[in-house]
């Protein structure tokens, strides 16, 4: 699609960054259409709840005028009030809207709540889902959703060919529960005595359920606290940065999608080690883009780390392989197929 055929799009989401760091794919969409040349509304920045969803319902309503077609985030849990409510308003203006769901949790929500979700999947004009263990978990719902990956913007990853790895581990998630921080300390207790130099990076926010003092606590009990270091969350320009401090990469999930982290990791040139939770198996294959072990079992990760820094060979395999993978996700690919779903929308509502 050429500029001149781009229209007025209004995206929903949440755009913190500037607030608290966080980044979430929503802000990437929005920057990436402007510059192709749509008209993008976006909403919204604040940081408290209540004042975010007036913001996305009074934006959707009030300017109405000023937009064409909409993109929704959906998210399990109260984010899911979110989208039933801007959606109900983008009904009444009539809007069309697309939905794009996100989170690992939302199958187990769909599963609680199955008359809500399929009725809000069924307003919308279009639902894409961001990988195929998403759409497939949520196909009972709506059957025709369709399936545009994340996306990350390739050319800040600057990529660095791990011909050999040493033990410097890193993690890139913010601290909370789902993401089960713990068994990062675990891992490193195992790898200490073979390893001498190990260490880990647990780079993210804190989102205040225990789990980073748990962390920090276990690799006390552990005697790897001096071995662990956890510099809190980075802005979106540093992560390249701090992902090339380390060698190896570790994801611990006991939740997941298409995690967005791990795509960076890759472009970066890190292997990845990986549970093998949600939609990880749709994204990775174990042994060829990744090594992937059961959920929270820390002797499963520690024997995949080793493996890379025995065998220079898998590490090297690994390496190319993920970089590959990160570049079929680059935004010169995803791009145009959000435009061409917008454009359609577009022209639907012009007939």
């Amino acid at each position: 699609m050429s500029d001149r055929d781009a229209g007025s799009v209004l995206v929903v989401g949440n755009f913190l960054s500037a607030a608290n760091g966080a980044r979430c794919v929503c802000e990437d969409l929005a920057e990436h259409l402007q510059g192709a040349g749509w008209r993008v509304m976006r909403t919204s920045h604040w940081l408290s709840r209540p004042l975010r969803l007036f913001d996305m319902v009074a934006t959707a309503w009030r300017q109405q005028a000023r937009y064409e077609v909409a993109v929704v985030d959906v998210y399990s849990g109260p984010s899911f009030v979110w989208a039933e409510a801007v959606c109900q308003v983008l009904a009444w203006a009539g809007k069309p809207f697309v939905l794009t769901l996100h989170g690992g949790n939302l199958p187990v929500f769909a599963r609680r709540w199955p008359g809500r979700v399929r009725r809000l999947l069924r307003m919308a004009a279009l639902v894409t889902a961001p990988s195929a263990y998403l759409r497939e978990q949520m196909l009972d719902y709506r059957g025709d959703l369709a399936l545009i990956p994340n996306a990350i913007e390739l050319s800040a990853y600057a990529y660095v060919f791990r011909r050999r790895v040493t033990p410097r581990l890193v993690w890139l998630r913010a601290f909370h529960e789902i993401y089960n921080p713990t068994l990062g300390p675990r891992v490193l207790s195992l790898l200490e005595k073979e390893f001498p130099g190990v260490e880990l990076t647990m780079i993210g926010r804190d989102k205040g359920d225990g789990s980073l003092a748990a962390t920090r606590q276990l690799a006390e009990r552990l005697g790897v606290a001096h071995r662990l270091h956890t510099p809190g969350g980075v802005p979106k320009p540093q992560v390249p940065g701090v992902l090339q401090r380390g060698d190896i990469f570790l994801n611990t999930t006991r939740i997941d999608n298409a995690p967005i982290s791990v795509l960076e990791a890759m472009a970066c040139g890190l292997p990845v080690v990986s549970t093998n939770v949600g939609g990880i198996p749709y994204l990775l294959a174990h042994g060829r883009t990744a090594l992937l072990t059961a959920s929270d079992n820390a002797e499963e990760m520690a024997a995949a780390v080793r493996s890379l820094l025995v065998d220079p060979a898998l590490a090297a395999r690994l390496s190319m392989a993920g970089r590959a993978l990160a570049a079929s996700c680059g935004w010169p690919s995803v791009l145009p197929q959000w435009q061409q779903a917008l454009h359609s929308l577009r022209l639907r509502r012009a007939l």
